[in-house]
């Protein structure tokens, strides 16, 4: 196969990928948008193969067949309910694997075996896929665990947390700016440095967020593992691994945009587990006159249940939008009862996913 070919075919399965995302964002065309964003990822593997020829390597076979096992497995025994914990467990083997991926084209370029123009450029984009990839595996892993309930959901902040986190980023920055440099080319001391250091701000990133704002931080994590996997294709000169990493990680962080807009919060809030955004500052209420004051000196509240039940008895237009919290607490049929009471007394119930 020729390069120009090949290059042709990558811009095909890329478009044919976005093409995937866009007829996800209808109910009627997700799941159709959603197979053709899978046999898009499949024929990138089989043109890589090809292109590569690597087809006569019978060990890959074998890792194909364990593979695609697995994830039948996952598909079939995982619950929806469970469905976070399993993109993010996603997310971090993708993270894992641009790590492997950077790891191993360091390994070739040592053994002067790395086919590449630009050695040095080469050795600094494998330091940053490892640095970005390990975070994204052990953040991921971290979210996975909060949202099993194997990790504490509350946010958990270390003595020194912020101090240890920015120490983390700082010497992994630095290790990876002095190999774009050429001062490191990949040595098995630097590289497990920026293993231990990118791991370890992997765990203090999520493990700080709380359970509530997980999926947050999955839709942020998956975000790294696109950008990961597009460094890592610039580590081996792969234009297809280039180009859908891209997309996964600009997909990734509108998303992630969007879910803070919706909650009101701001991402640096999130990761930093502080609490709701405000809007401004709360003004004093001004002094009643005495007349004002006379009258209210004894005001009657109302139970918060009151209020809820008068709320309900007169809405007319109900729009119930369904989130993770009512997954998580099952409690759709108890919303499908209020929505039928509701629909005998005359409202109209709409649902806004």
């Amino acid at each position: 196969m020729t390069e120009t070919l090949y290059y042709i075919l990558c811009s095909l399965l890329t478009l044919m990928v976005l093409g995937g995302i866009a007829m996800m964002s209808r109910v009627q065309t997700a799941r159709l948008g959603n197979m053709l964003s899978a046999l898009s990822m499949l024929l990138g593997i089989l043109l890589s193969f090809a292109y590569y020829e690597v087809f006569s390597a019978t060990e890959i076979y074998l890792f194909i067949l364990v593979g695609s096992a697995l994830g039948l497995m996952l598909a079939l025994r995982v619950k929806m309910i469970e469905i976070p914990q399993l993109v993010a467990v996603l997310n971090g083997l993708g993270g894992g694997a641009s790590a492997l991926v950077g790891i191993l084209a360091l390994r070739l370029g040592l053994l002067g075996l790395a086919k590449t123009d630009y050695p040095t450029f080469a050795v600094g984009s494998s330091m940053l896929a490892i640095l970005i990839g390990m975070m994204t595996l052990i953040g991921s892993l971290v979210a996975a665990g909060k949202l099993h309930k194997l990790l504490p959901q509350r946010p958990v902040v270390y003595p020194g947390h912020s101090l240890w986190a920015n120490l983390c980023v700082g010497f992994g920055a630095a290790l990876v700016v002095l190999s774009f440099f050429g001062v490191l080319e990949g040595d098995f001391y630097s590289v497990l440095a920026l293993i231990i250091l990118s791991a370890l701000f992997g765990w203090l990133l999520a493990i700080r967020v709380g359970g509530a704002d997980m999926p947050i931080t999955i839709s942020l994590l998956n975000s790294f593992s696109g950008l990961a996997g597009a460094i890592a294709g610039m580590a081996t000169g792969d234009l297809l691994l280039i180009s859908i990493g891209g997309v996964v990680g600009a997909s990734g962080l509108l998303l992630t945009q969007i879910m803070c807009r919706a909650m009101n919060r701001s991402l640096m809030s999130i990761l930093l587990g502080t609490g709701i955004k405000s809007g401004g500052s709360i003004p004093a209420p001004a002094q009643p006159s005495a007349p004002e004051a006379k009258a209210e000196s004894n005001p009657k509240p109302q139970e918060p249940e009151d209020a809820l039940q008068q709320a309900l008895q007169e809405a007319r237009n109900v729009i119930i939008v369904p989130g993770y919290g009512m997954a998580l607490s099952q409690a759709q049929h108890e919303l499908r009862s209020l929505a039928d009471k509701l629909r005998s007394r005359g409202a109209n119930v709409r649902y806004a996913i």
